[in-house]
């Protein structure tokens, strides 16, 4: 049996990270906040952006500047609104992170800042943001705004529902139906079902997330798919996935992309299949790096998507 890991070991704050060896003292505590210091979330906003571009363009390769540069802004995007997001969910979590061994070290509960300081950080981000979607079309812009909406409350679903990671899946894939729109000016059944597909996948990684703090969410009530679940996430898990696998398909296949896309799946389908299937959900080392493996996932899925367009 794996030993547990020391009370010092189980945190979120990397004590070897670029933050901490390299960054200015004075904003090491912003940088953390927005958690520059772990891009792993950076990578699961950006996924669906990049998906819904790439899928959206098929056809419509012809300018290549266009393609790419739109790449870039959603990654910037992607980069400065999850730093935004994070500091919004610190800010109404700010009491419960503080009863949590791996988030009591976080700026906020820490003491490092104080709330104001951290909502005009969330502010600034969000401006930085707001500029990019600025230069999209109108249409796209006004998607870009009502994803606001799933971003403001999912903190406080935790409160009220055993299944807040669906309420995370809303707004973490809202980049699929944002991509799409950037592109086409138009939304259509493809990049719907990409959304669908992006919230069970969601459901399925942020399942795994979760199971590392499932003690001490239960001795202070917060609610998670992983307390819910329980023994039974494993067989969910494999549920999720397979969504999540055939809604993407099913999104290529109204796109209009090559066989190629549907081998590449097939590739991307495995990855999952070996988190449903190798996870211990008792070890929360072997939790968070099955979660953070989803970075694979999603470059397999992308690489999919331009065989398929070619």
């Amino acid at each position: 049996m794996t030993p547990p890991e020391t009370p010092a070991s189980f945190t979120d704050i990397p004590d070897q990270g670029w933050v901490a060896r390299h960054a200015p003292t004075r904003l090491r505590p912003y940088l953390r906040l927005a958690r520059l210091d772990r891009p792993i979330g950076t990578w699961l906003l950006l996924w669906p952006c990049w998906w819904s571009i790439a899928m959206a363009s098929n056809g419509q390769m012809n300018n290549w500047p266009d393609f790419l540069w739109l790449l870039a802004a959603f990654a910037l995007g992607a980069l400065v609104m999850r730093g935004a997001g994070c500091a919004w969910n610190d800010i109404t979590d700010r009491d419960f992170d503080g009863q949590v061994e791996r988030t009591r070290g976080r700026p906020i509960p820490s003491g490092e800042i104080s709330i104001g300081q951290a909502a005009a950080f969330m502010v600034l981000l969000a401006l930085i943001g707001l500029n990019i979607l600025l230069r999209l079309n109108t249409f796209a812009l006004w998607i870009g705004v009502m994803s606001l909406a799933p971003v403001v409350i999912y903190p406080f679903m935790k409160r009220i529902t055993w299944w807040p990671q669906v309420f995370l899946g809303l707004a973490f894939n809202w980049g699929a139906l944002l991509g799409w729109a950037a592109v086409r000016g138009e939304l259509t059944l493809a990049p719907l079902l990409l959304y669908l597909g992006g919230i069970a996948w969601t459901l399925g990684y942020d399942t795994i997330y979760a199971h590392q703090d499932k003690m001490d969410d239960a001795l202070i009530g917060i609610k998670s798919s992983a307390r819910a679940l329980g023994q039974r996430t494993r067989p969910m898990l494999w549920a999720f996935y397979g969504a999540a696998i055939t809604l993407f398909a099913l999104a290529g296949w109204l796109a209009n992309l090559g066989p190629l896309f549907f081998a590449g799946v097939g590739v991307a389908a495995a990855q999952l299949a070996w988190q449903a299937g190798s996870v211990d959900i008792d070890d929360p080392g072997d939790c968070l790096a099955k979660f953070r493996s989803n970075t694979w996932f999603g470059w397999l899925v992308f690489a999919a998507v331009l065989l398929g367009i070619w």
